[in-house]
């Protein structure tokens, strides 16, 4: 379930974005980023993949994936088997048997379908659901439109939104506080921050 322009979220809650894709993954409409090869382990083709996920469990049970192809679409591969390894996921795809083969896949990402993406719980989203989003904030004095979303910054307390307006990149505190609803239908996030906190409503 997800929040709509309707339904503010409950005080308590804390809008909360997710991987499934990271900054620099390939932006396909229908593919998620879920690791980026970052080189060959072991003499058997396995490969060490760098994690973009915060769902790491779908690796267990992940039987087949897509690799990005630097010609056009994505390859189905299959993949035979998954475990952690110093903070790095090993893959082990099908018909990648030796060195040499595992090293043509160096940098490439690994894929899968966007329908198979986890579903998250209300005042959860997605990194990439908030990317492209209209920020428009909201006071006393009416509405305004600041700019759209570039980008997502993970932080320990609160995510940094990076917003670009006509007055520059602004970063937004993704906190209850200052985020009061997020509408994805409508690619919207309404903001209603403290007046002195950017100086842009000066």
């Amino acid at each position: 379930m997800r929040l709509k322009s309707s339904n503010r979220p409950s005080a308590d809650a804390r809008p909360e974005p997710v991987r499934e894709s990271a900054r620099g993954a390939p932006r396909d409409a229908a593919y998620l980023a879920v690791a980026r090869i970052t080189r060959p382990q072991g003499r058997r083709g396995e490969v060490a993949a760098e994690i973009l996920t915060d769902f790491q469990e779908r690796f267990s049970r992940l039987g087949r994936a897509y690799l990005e192809s630097p010609h056009g679409e994505p390859e189905e591969v299959g993949v035979e088997s998954a475990w952690p390894h110093k903070g790095r996921i090993i893959l082990k795809f099908a018909g990648v048997e030796t060195i040499h083969a595992a090293e043509k896949l160096r940098g490439r990402h690994v894929l899968i379908p966007k329908e198979e993406s986890v579903q998250l719980p209300a005042g959860h989203y997605y990194i990439w659901e908030l990317e492209g989003c209209r920020v428009v904030c909201r006071s006393a004095n009416g509405t305004e439109e600041w700019g759209h979303v570039t980008a997502v910054e993970p932080m320990p307390n609160a995510h940094l939104l990076h917003v670009s307006t006509g007055k520059g990149e602004v970063l937004v505190p993704f906190a209850q506080a200052i985020c009061t609803e997020v509408d994805l239908a409508a690619k919207t996030i309404w903001i209603e921050p403290p007046a002195d906190l950017f100086g842009l409503n000066s």
